[in-house]
């Protein structure tokens, strides 16, 4: 793992991409979403917190994610909490 003024870049490693694989081979994404698979699997395979995104068509999908979940959870992995930017942040107290 490598960073960039400090922040990690988390790799794409063999098990990530057989995982991106898997998601699209048992229908769970689309293959017009494999870029999307990958960033789940990178970020499950490295255990991250949170996966930030605007993409609500195939990554911050809850109907698909519960289906990601449950994938992950049978081979032993979790999906990382998945929402946009601005639910992370919270919203300023005025």
């Amino acid at each position: 793992m490598s960073a960039v003024d400090g922040i990690p870049l988390l790799s794409l490693t063999p098990q990530a991409a057989d995982l991106a694989t898997l998601l699209i081979t048992e229908n769970i994404m689309p293959a017009k979403a494999a870029e999307d698979a990958l960033h789940i699997a990178i970020a499950a395979v490295h255990q991250v917190d949170f996966l930030l995104s605007w993409n609500f068509k195939h990554i911050a999908n809850p109907v698909i994610q519960a289906k990601i979940a449950a994938k992950l959870s049978s081979i032993g992995l979790a999906l990382p909490f998945v929402c946009p930017p601005e639910e992370l942040l919270g919203e300023d107290d005025e």
